[in-house]
């Protein structure tokens, strides 16, 4: 579609660091990674309330303030507070990532936010791969989040259309039906 021939808007163009610009190339995979990100975590967020279910109320938020497993429906009845929280944190974080990409301007690579390998990278888990292992596992991370995009826009327009959380319509979808019981519904006649 051409998008990256296209410079980024001048909000991202003046981010310079240390090291010089990054690239608008670069602009957009950071775009691209940061919304699969996000949308991997709302696909999350769309289905665990119906396997897990959901968190209890209280005399402050409301007894029923988490308790719809519809997120359309469940974003209405969560108290303004507590969206707030969300909100400050996310602003926070992406407050973070912003200063990262300045400090390190043109030496930045996209979606490196200072995890993964190398000294003084958050590996919480002690994970070592070769070069190419992680090369593989940065492509990997790029395909689950253009699957997420996709798939949370599926989600949501199912959920818009149904008025119902996922669990419930794969439940129902996954029931046998009243009439399974009678054999020669499946079968041809005679055997």
């Amino acid at each position: 579609l051409g998008f990256s021939t296209t410079p980024v808007g001048p909000w991202f163009s003046g981010l310079e660091g240390r090291n010089g610009v990054i690239g608008n190339l670069a602009w957009y995979r950071e775009a691209e990674l940061i919304h699969g990100r996000i949308a991997q975590v709302a696909v999350v967020g769309f289905i665990a309330p119906g396997l897990f279910g959901t968190l209890p109320g209280n005399e402050w938020t409301g007894v029923d303030a988490y308790s719809n497993t519809n997120p359309l429906e469940a974003f209405s009845q969560v108290p303004g507070l507590a969206l707030l929280q969300i909100f400050l944190f996310m602003s926070f974080l992406e407050f973070r990532r912003i200063g990262i990409i300045r400090e390190e301007g043109a030496n930045y690579q996209p979606g490196d936010l200072r995890i993964g390998q190398g000294e003084g990278r958050y590996n919480p888990f002690g994970l070592e791969y070769s070069e190419e292992a992680y090369a593989e596992k940065q492509l990997q991370e790029l395909k689950h989040c253009r699957l997420a995009m996709i798939g949370i826009f599926g989600l949501w327009a199912q959920a818009l259309a149904s008025g119902e959380g996922v669990i419930e319509q794969l439940s129902a979808g996954l029931s046998a039906p009243a009439y399974y019981a009678k054999a020669g519904y499946f079968l041809p006649e005679g055997i």
